[in-house]
């Protein structure tokens, strides 16, 4: 019989920020307002055993790494890339994450159109074993 692994989500839901991301000089200067999604997939086994923070991934931390990106001295111009990298980021500094999906959202998107927000959506997932 094949063995599976189980996995544990734990999400963030609308950390929210202020940045300096866009192609437009003017989103680059005045900045403008974002918001972060993360699902985090890992194994919790050990941390559903210990009940202990030492045993899981501690999502200040994830929050931490999310920062620095949005709040970076090189800011980025496409939210695709922006997204992209802080999954990847996400993979690179916690070995217990398989899967990192996030979502930024521009919430001031300086068009001549009505909208709430344009979203970008990357997921990366780990390939070892």
């Amino acid at each position: 019989m094949a063995r599976h692994e189980s996995l544990t989500r734990i999400s963030i839901h609308n950390a929210e920020y202020f940045a300096y991301h866009g192609v437009r000089p003017e989103e680059r200067s005045l900045g403008g307002r974002y918001q972060v999604d993360v699902d985090l997939y890992y194994n919790a086994t050990a941390a559903v055993v210990s009940d202990n923070i030492n045993d899981t991934i501690n999502y200040e931390e994830v929050l931490f790494v999310v920062g620095e990106h949005m709040n970076t001295d090189d800011p980025y111009e496409l939210i695709e890339t922006l997204a992209h990298d802080i999954a990847s980021e996400i993979l690179d500094r916690f070995a217990q994450a398989r899967r990192a999906t996030v979502r930024v959202r521009k919430l001031n998107v300086p068009m001549q159109q009505v909208l709430t927000y344009v979203e970008a959506e990357a997921s990366a997932s780990r390939n070892d074993g």
